[in-house]
């Protein structure tokens, strides 16, 4: 079994199509089914059903995509550190994000890197939870941060820091005339939230706090960022809900953030990593992710909406 062979079986694999699969690896089809075939013999079982009208996977197949996938992962990581080691670098973290990081925390925690350890170098992936915990046990990522505590066996989950759910709000919406919304006003009118597919943390935690009314949520759109979120709620399209944070930060015109009128928990982003001693330079890091300022998320809700009432209304 050789490299080319797992190129090869990955590409049909992912492309379900012997054609589009030689056309992207940027050969022939005649040796892309002969690497296939001798795989198979290699392995003595068939990874594809193939008819003349498609392709897919077999049970085995589908077992061993997820290996090659890791494997090919792997060597990936191993090139890039060897590369950073020839740049300079002394080490390096493998940092997974997962449901998005406040961005004015993520750039106060590089620039802290950056100036106490310019040595080791910081690679970011941006994958969904399940990769992501998965990525924690297989070694594929050092460390991760996510909207979730729902981690299972073999990872630990701390507190890195909250923000305060909040209501985007439209300029010169009708709910404007609340300084605090009630959940039933809310679910009166149109919402765009995270798409539970990338977002899961923070799609499963706004989908506990609207669960609390007795009432269907009308959802207009689901999407994979804030960004979108903003733009749609900034264009009138809908409502949003997300942390205090991310409607600060946002450069869209026009966006109102309001809480809740009812107390409902923060939106608490987890470090995330594997048990056992981490290493000196994991360490270091979590440091630094725990002295990031913990105060921010309330100045943030002042800078939105200065003139609230410090408790929300019963």
């Amino acid at each position: 079994m050789e490299l080319r062979h797992l190129r090869c079986f990955l590409a049909v694999a992912e492309e379900l199509h012997f054609a589009r699969a030689a056309e992207r690896l940027h050969i022939e089809q005649s040796p892309l089914s002969r690497a296939i075939k001798e795989l198979e013999e290699d392995l003595g079982v068939v990874l594809f059903a193939r008819t003349t009208r498609s392709t897919r996977l077999t049970h085995a197949g589908a077992l061993f995509l997820e290996h090659v996938r890791r494997v090919l992962k792997a060597l990936e990581q191993a090139r890039d550190s060897v590369k950073a080691a020839a740049n300079g670098f002394h080490g390096q973290l493998r940092v997974a994000l997962s449901d998005g990081v406040t961005p004015s925390r993520l750039s106060a925690l590089l620039a802290l890197c950056r100036q106490e350890e310019p040595e080791v170098e910081i690679r970011f992936f941006e994958v969904p939870l399940s990769q992501l915990l998965k990525g924690l046990q297989d070694d594929l990522y050092d460390v991760g941060f996510a909207q979730s505590n729902e981690v299972g066996d073999g990872i630990v989950a701390v507190p890195a820091w909250s923000d305060a759910l909040m209501v985007a709000v439209p300029a010169r919406h009708p709910l404007l005339a609340h300084k605090r919304i009630p959940l039933d006003e809310l679910l009166r009118y149109p919402l765009v939230l995270c798409d539970p597919q990338v977002c899961e943390g923070h799609a499963k935690h706004v989908e506990r706090v609207l669960r609390r009314a007795d009432m269907e949520p009308l959802i207009a759109e689901r999407v994979a960022s804030c960004d979108l979120m903003m733009a749609l709620v900034s264009g009138g399209i809908a409502l949003g809900l997300t942390g205090a944070a991310h409607i600060a930060t946002s450069r869209e015109p026009g966006v109102v953030a309001r809480p809740l009128a009812t107390r409902v928990p923060p939106l608490t982003t987890f470090l995330l990593r594997p048990e056992g001693g981490p290493s000196d330079v994991l360490a270091r890091f979590i440091e630094r992710v725990l002295a990031i300022d913990s105060q921010e998320s309330a100045r943030l809700v002042s800078d939105l909406h200065p003139d609230l009432p410090e408790e929300p209304v019963p």
